[in-house]
């Protein structure tokens, strides 16, 4: 579909692949690009949507998190734009390399994915401009703020905020795709208990009228995030009274009573009995 305006000179693309959205910020230095896509070859069609848009050249890009569905195509936006700056949460930068690598390793054994190759063959490019809170760029006539609210979906997940427009990126701590029929990317490497503190910073900096642009699927209002917010709550203190009932891991799926499929909690609830403090657990009852 190529790039939508959905506030002033915020651009989102969504592309079939994963559902991921690229989104281009225009500023009088030019364009910030937020996420890069899953490969190289994905990247270079989203550079041809870029030139075809037509607004303007990228002066930097942002990762949301280290994901690969994100930052895959950081290699092919500098090729195409020169030592631009590539931001991230410090977290995220770090562990950028790490986790491609771990995606490029399990495309090996998938011989008939037909995205394989061209995961494999995408070079790893990590940002290079971090921060550890918040940050603000300059984009000449207009600031975009980065926060950190907090880990949710990973340790390094931030939000793009450009407040003049009252516009809010979110990464993937919010999930809108139909592809996933909006649950949340409760990955191995999610923290359920946090990710609802992290999403009410989200809020807090929100408004009736903000524009929420999720990592997947179409831009949300204030209302979404909230509901959200309030189902990964319940995961997260589901787990808790799962655990300090002494139900055991391998039983708590199918114990608990969940707002998503429970196929989707896997990942979710094996993290939440790792993140409580032994104090907050009792022993399985016999």
């Amino acid at each position: 579909m190529g790039f939508e305006e959905v506030a002033d000179r915020v651009w989102v693309a969504r592309y079939e692949w994963f559902d991921v959205n690229v989104t281009l910020v225009g500023g009088e230095r030019g364009l910030l690009a937020v996420d890069t896509h899953a490969s190289a070859a994905a990247a270079r069609a989203v550079l041809d949507d870029v030139r075809r848009l037509g607004v303007g050249e990228v002066v930097g890009v942002v990762n949301t998190h280290e994901h690969f569905d994100h930052t895959f195509g950081n290699g092919t936006f500098r090729a195409a734009y020169g030592d631009i700056p590539i931001h991230a949460h410090e977290v995220a930068a770090e562990r950028t390399v790490a986790a491609g690598e771990r995606i490029k390793a399990l495309y090996d054994d998938e011989p008939l994915d037909p995205h394989r190759d061209e995961v494999r063959e995408t070079e790893i490019v990590a940002a290079d401009h971090t921060f550890s809170s918040a940050y603000a760029l300059d984009l000449g006539d207009r600031y975009v703020e980065l926060v950190h609210p907090g880990r949710g979906h990973t340790s390094g997940d931030l939000i793009v905020r450009i407040p003049d427009c009252d516009t809010i990126l979110t990464g993937d701590l919010v999930e809108e795709s139909t592809l996933r029929q909006a649950v949340p990317g409760f990955g191995g490497d999610c923290y359920p208990f946090d990710w609802p503190l992290s999403l009410d910073i989200v809020l807090s900096l929100s408004t009736p009228a903000t524009v929420l642009v999720p990592g997947h699927g179409a831009p949300v209002d204030r209302e979404f995030v909230e509901e959200q917010r309030n189902a990964i709550g319940v995961v997260a203190e589901t787990i808790r009274d799962l655990a300090t009932r002494g139900v055991p891991l391998d039983q708590a799926l199918e114990v608990g009573d969940w707002p998503y499929p429970r196929e989707e909690l896997a990942d979710a609830v094996r993290r939440g009995y790792e993140q409580l403090p032994r104090s907050q657990k009792r022993l399985p009852l016999v």
